[in-house]
């Protein structure tokens, strides 16, 4: 069975970004992000895509719009027009990442085994929110804080969450 990975940094208010960017700068961060999600296939909407400059290097990109006239030209991207055809891309036992936005990660949440949630110790003025962890359904099996210095200007926890019984979800 895949394993399909949701993976965010949220705000204590679960704010993720406002008018398409990131509210922090966590250089950690980002470099837990490139190590997880390197080799593998990432599942996000279109404006998630537009927030970087170029695509993602050695990671495959699928990329979820609603409008049937966007086009993409990179030979690392895949373009679908629903979460359910962007899983079709996905291999039996392959492990993925759900990457954003906000949509995107509701919408996934049901299919998803794990959270690789980077909870950044704040509450922000967003547009972009992450969905609440119904922790009837998840339950935390990792913790790892870090606290703000020179380079974070916020303390922040990384918290992996696995889903509790297969029963709850759409895989």
């Amino acid at each position: 069975m895949r394993n399909l990975v949701m993976i965010a940094a949220a705000g204590e208010n679960n704010a993720l970004g406002q008018d398409n960017q990131l509210l922090w700068h966590l250089p950690d961060d980002f470099k837990r992000f490139r190590r997880l999600t390197t080799g593998h296939k990432m599942i996000m909407g279109r404006k998630t895509f537009e927030s970087f400059p170029k695509p993602l290097p050695d990671r495959d990109h699928i990329i979820i719009t609603r409008d049937p006239n966007y086009t993409i030209d990179f030979e690392s991207c895949r373009l679908v027009h629903s979460f359910e055809a962007a899983l079709g891309l996905l291999g039996k036992d392959e492990t993925a990442y759900i990457i954003g936005g906000g949509e995107i990660y509701r919408l996934g949440m049901p299919y998803a085994h794990m959270l690789e949630l980077t909870r950044v110790h704040a509450d922000f003025k967003a547009d972009t929110f992450f969905p609440e962890i119904d922790e009837s359904y998840w339950r935390l099996i990792k913790e790892e804080y870090h606290p703000k210095d020179e380079r974070h200007a916020f303390d922040f926890t990384y918290l992996t969450y696995e889903r509790v019984g297969v029963e709850n979800s759409k895989q």
